[in-house]
């Protein structure tokens, strides 16, 4: 794994405008940044990424059929009393998941050491299943890349195929009238909304935006979008841990719709996996030691370790505690739940600079890789992102 230094195509903020990657700059800064690409071998991808995703999923799958049938999981988990049984049902159900990312500290020399599993709510897919394979493309094309030079990126490819198998198209390849929704105000989200919208519709899928403050409820319990259509089905690019907490959230198990992300990925999207996935896999080569900050047994991790509440997003609320002193804070209004403590362990650092990989999985497959960059030793939303490529 190596930092290569690259000149970016000259036109590739046009590019970028034309399929609609609209939010290549953040607060006037690069968000993405093709001045440089990561390099792997295919060994580093399939060995030292793809087969730690594989086996990561399927212990969290695990621990979910764990926590649904525990009062004390769930409480520790920290979801609502009253929507417990809401959750479980989604698992025993087999309701079905479309996606979600892990994030990575690798450096191609040891294993990947698990950050978080974002299970619920991931962003940053259209970054990685389009732009930086039309980067790879144009690169190859350009001779700055060798005609055999590849990605660890079928993302695209197996979100299609994923909506075509929870969805399936009739004899006229059409798989029915799926809402699709967010907070239009954040341009990444609707954004990324915009592209599923567009992957569905190549599944066979009829698409429909409804913002989420636009839903209702009918007279019969049932869930409308702002014209008062029923929602049946519906993407949200919108938390579960503010979903069961929202005035919303008693007439979801009479609702009859059907959700993705599914009610049981608020089980995983949720840093309490962390403790619970070492307390179950203690020195597993790619667990970083964790525990709640409940538990005593955090004392074993001295005074350096990472501090983080259950529910966080972009590092916001994280502290870095190293010899007992903490590192500035983002606050992001998540400090008031419960926390976990981790081990401390820094991004890898190239060229001055922190990086972490996202490792993409699909139902439960591995589907692709994208990388973010920042000064600092914690990932935020301004952080940038850099495509990658493999050499053999």
């Amino acid at each position: 794994m190596q930092r290569i230094k690259l000149a970016p195509r000259p036109d590739w903020q046009a590019k970028a405008e034309a399929v609609g990657f609209t939010w290549h700059h953040v607060s006037g800064d690069l968000y993405w940044d093709e001045n440089a690409a990561y390099e792997f071998s295919m060994a580093e991808i399939e060995e030292g990424i793809e087969a730690p995703t594989a086996e990561l999923h399927s212990m969290c799958l695990d621990l979910v059929d764990e926590a649904v049938q525990s009062e004390r999981l769930m409480t520790l988990l920290d979801i609502p009393e009253a929507m417990r049984d809401y959750v479980a049902d989604s698992w025993k159900r087999n309701e079905p998941s479309l996606y979600g990312r892990f994030d990575f500290a690798y450096d191609g020399t040891g294993p990947a050491k698990l950050y978080e599993y974002n299970a619920d709510t991931p962003t940053s897919i259209f970054e990685t299943g389009v732009f930086q394979w039309l980067w790879l493309e144009d690169q190859i094309a350009a001779g700055v890349l060798p005609e055999g030079a590849d990605q660890f990126n079928s993302l695209h490819e197996q979100l299609v195929d994923r909506f075509r198998a929870i969805f399936p198209p009739d004899d006229q390849g059409r798989g029915g009238f799926v809402h699709f929704s967010s907070d239009p105000d954040y341009v990444e989200d609707r954004q990324t909304v915009r592209y599923l919208e567009d992957i569905a519709s190549q599944a066979g899928l009829e698409p429909q935006f409804v913002a989420i403050g636009d839903i209702g409820l009918n007279e019969d319990g049932r869930f409308v979008d702002h014209e008062n259509f029923l929602i049946n089905a519906m993407f949200k690019l919108y938390p579960w841990e503010q979903m069961l907490r929202d005035d919303y959230a008693a007439p979801l198990p009479g609702a009859d719709v059907t959700v993705l992300e599914p009610a049981w990925k608020s089980l995983l999207s949720n840093k309490g996996i962390l403790p619970l996935l070492w307390e179950r896999h203690a020195g597993h080569p790619n667990l970083l030691e964790a525990y709640f900050e409940t538990d005593p047994a955090h004392t074993t991790l001295g005074s350096s370790y990472v501090r983080k509440p259950l529910f966080s997003r972009e590092g916001a609320n994280v502290e870095l505690v190293k010899a007992g002193r903490k590192s500035a804070v983002l606050d992001g209004g998540y400090g008031d739940g419960a926390w976990i403590r981790q081990a401390l362990q820094p991004p890898p650092k190239f060229d001055n600079r922190y990086v972490i990989v996202g490792s993409w999985v699909v139902g439960n497959e591995p589907a692709g890789i994208g990388l973010r960059e920042d000064r600092g030793r914690i990932t935020r939303n301004t952080s940038r992102f850099l495509p990658h490529y493999i050499r053999d």
